[in-house]
């Protein structure tokens, strides 16, 4: 049976991944460094993934096992989509992912997810750990870098903010981490869910943003 050590050995070993919930949407973020204990396996990573035209998450832990649950979350939110005529509720997407987790506490699943999105009840982020735990969050950070991107957003995020006022915030946050954790680095991924659905940011808007 897997502990909580090696949980912690594993799964939070690397990666800077932030989530926040706007008035107007939901902001996720990430670096972009993949490694293997001193190794930089990847400068270039994907972190975060769309969903659905409303939801998306982003992973960090052990790369198979995160992307096998993108997999499960996308397929059943299509299917869901398919059957129910309607776009799956965020809520009922990370219920999902703390499920499937938690039926594998014997032999986890090693990652750390945050499922974020905007749908009739408006915008939503949880964060679900290697065990299923589930909770809703207004500003949550996950990984090894989440301490340093921490500091950012107890000082400078507050509720009710619109997403291009945390915009700077979120991309201080995660690039105060590349600087200050080794396991977190090389580039940041930056998408925002809205009444529009979703879109990442662009390689000018980010260096925009840095430069501000």
């Amino acid at each position: 049976m897997a502990t909580k050590d090696m949980i912690n050995q594993y799964a939070l070993k690397g990666t800077t991944t932030v989530g926040v919930v706007c008035k107007d949407g939901v902001i996720l973020a990430s670096d972009t460094r993949v490694t293997m204990g001193y190794f930089v396996a990847h400068k270039h990573g994907k972190k975060i993934y769309k969903i659905d035209d409303h939801i998306a998450m982003t992973i960090a832990g052990t790369v198979a096992d995160a992307q096998r649950t993108v997999d499960i979350l996308t397929a059943n939110a299509q299917l869901y989509r398919i059957s129910k005529g309607r776009p799956m509720p965020i809520n009922s997407a990370a219920r999902l992912v703390a499920n499937l987790l938690f039926s594998t506490r014997y032999v986890p699943l090693l990652t750390q997810v945050l499922v974020g999105g905007v749908d009739d009840t408006g915008p939503h982020v949880f964060s679900i750990d290697p065990f299923g735990s589930l909770t809703e969050e207004k500003c949550v950070a996950t990984g090894s870098g989440s301490p340093i991107a921490y500091g950012v957003l107890e000082d400078k995020f507050k509720e009710g903010m619109t997403v291009d006022e945390a915009l700077p915030i979120i991309v201080r946050a995660v690039n105060s981490a590349m600087k200050r954790d080794t396991a977190s680095g090389d580039n940041f991924n930056v998408a925002v869910i809205d009444g529009k659905g979703y879109r990442e940011l662009t390689e000018e808007e980010k260096r925009r943003l840095l430069e501000d």
